[in-house]
């Protein structure tokens, strides 16, 4: 890594099993690690966590398809394994057998820990499993306001079914919660920053619901998983996170928590606590 901190970077790609063209970028030395990015952000989200662990690892920040550096308009034959196997194809093509997941991420690197072979072990970020369910009906209505181009009330509904929106947007009349999203939404689109706006994102956050919808309900699937699993958790992340977090904890045959004083959901990317984050990736990976 260069001595101002800085990475040396490299774009590259792969092919998935069913043709779809997977970027990540490649920095840093050492064991490879692959990054799974959640829901809302593409790989740039996560520069300062790479960063962080470009040092001690060669490091493999991956845009989920429909984002970023690996574009695919989402359908509905979607399934969880098509994003199993763009993780695969990475493992495969890079030799790596680490890999971190934050939320919708965390849950396609569990079901990658489950299916596959290549992975030595994982580390997860808050994944979300809902104890009452998710609700199928917002999803539909997400689904529908993406498609017909009302992305406001898209960015919307992703926060809400989701369970993270904050509490303006939680308390707030729909109408009015829905033009304060809108006014995210551009202010957003103006900002000068790399990676993706909200507005390129949200059609994508099919493929996350979708996954999680697949999993929602199932997390006794997941005690066969018995290599080492760290998981990791933040002080001031919405409640049903953190109790997932523990009731995998009691689930997984080989796993350990890690609670990040003070972070949020966004814990692992550029505005929440990513160093807090690498130093306990680094300890558990190393």
């Amino acid at each position: 890594m260069p001595a101002d901190g800085s990475r040396t970077l490299s774009t590259e790609h792969v092919t998935s099993r069913d043709g779809t063209r997977i970027g990540f970028t490649r920095s840093g030395n050492g064991p490879g690690l692959v990054l799974v990015q959640g829901a809302m952000a593409d790989l740039h989200a996560y520069d300062a966590l790479a960063t962080a662990l470009s040092s001690s690892f060669t490091v493999y920040a991956a845009d989920r398809r429909g984002r970023g550096l690996s574009p695919k308009p989402f359908d509905s034959d979607h399934t969880i394994a098509r994003d199993v196997e763009d993780v695969d194809a990475i493992l495969a093509a890079t030799g790596a057998d680490r890999v971190f997941g934050l939320s919708s991420g965390a849950v396609i690197t569990l079901e990658a820990a489950r299916t596959l072979d290549r992975i030595a072990r994982i580390a997860l970020y808050e994944p979300p499993f809902y104890a009452a369910g998710i609700s199928r009906g917002g999803i539909r209505r997400l689904n529908s306001e993406i498609e017909r181009g009302d992305l406001a009330s898209a960015l919307l509904d992703s926060l809400l079914v989701a369970g993270t929106a904050p509490a303006p947007i939680r308390l707030l009349p729909r109408p009015l919660a829905r033009l304060l999203a809108a006014a995210v939404m551009a202010v957003d689109q103006r900002r000068a920053r790399p990676g993706s706006t909200f507005r390129d994102l949200l059609p994508g956050v099919r493929y996350d619901f979708h996954d999680v919808a697949t999993v929602d309900g199932g997390m006794n699937a997941f005690t066969t998983v018995t290599m080492p699993v760290l998981l990791l958790s933040g002080t001031t992340s919405p409640a049903f996170l953190r109790d997932a977090t523990l009731a995998l904890r009691a689930l997984l045959p080989d796993s350990r928590h890690v609670v990040i004083d003070g972070a949020g959901h966004d814990g692992p990317w550029n505005s929440g606590n990513p160093h807090a984050v690498a130093a306990a990736l680094r300890t558990f990976f190393a």
